[in-house]
């Protein structure tokens, strides 16, 4: 049985957390606020729909689980994993996906979902205390320091972003 299993939003890091907390879930969000991550989809827990997500899109990547829930008709177990990053070639830590989870399970709340797990909801509470400076966060934290890039469409949920846009790695 998955960890976090009773409860219908979860979240966790990584490949290892995706294995973690998603094996049974309907529907695993991979979450990569800036595109640094390199997902090997096949790493996954298969049987899960799976789609990838940053910040910019999270509002829509929640909105899509909605719709599916409703179109299936039925209740879903949705993991909600922050990709994180390399370091020497050993995953880290990488707070701009967190930040970037902690949207969409914002948005998962608003929408009525709030059977959450306590790790989803410490991480949804880490991005709506933190939100008026998560683009910042983003600019000034360690993946961005070591290089990688933060588009400025990157550093703010995008409330125009529609469930049809979200990036479907593996449907239903």
């Amino acid at each position: 049985m998955a960890e976090q299993a009773r409860y219908q939003v979860r979240f966790d890091f990584g490949v290892a957390g995706a294995h973690a907390v998603g094996t049974d879930a309907d529907v695993i969000v991979w979450v990569d606020a800036i595109g640094d991550s390199a997902l090997n989809l096949e790493a996954l827990p298969a049987g899960a729909a799976v789609i990838e997500t940053g910040l910019a899109s999270a509002r829509a990547a929640a909105d899509w689980v909605m719709a599916q829930q409703l179109r299936l008709e039925k209740r879903f177990a949705t993991a909600i994993i922050a990709a994180g990053a390399t370091r020497d070639g050993h995953w880290r830590y990488a707070v701009e996906d967190q930040l970037a989870a902690g949207a969409v399970i914002d948005r998962l709340s608003e929408l009525g979902l709030d059977a959450t797990s306590p790790e989803a909801a410490a991480t949804e509470a880490a991005y709506r205390t933190l939100s008026p400076a998560v683009g910042h966060l983003m600019t000034a934290s360690v993946s961005a320091s070591t290089g990688a890039k933060v588009p400025d469409r990157s550093r703010a949920v995008n409330p125009e972003a529609h469930a049809t846009e979200v990036t479907v790695l593996r449907g239903f």
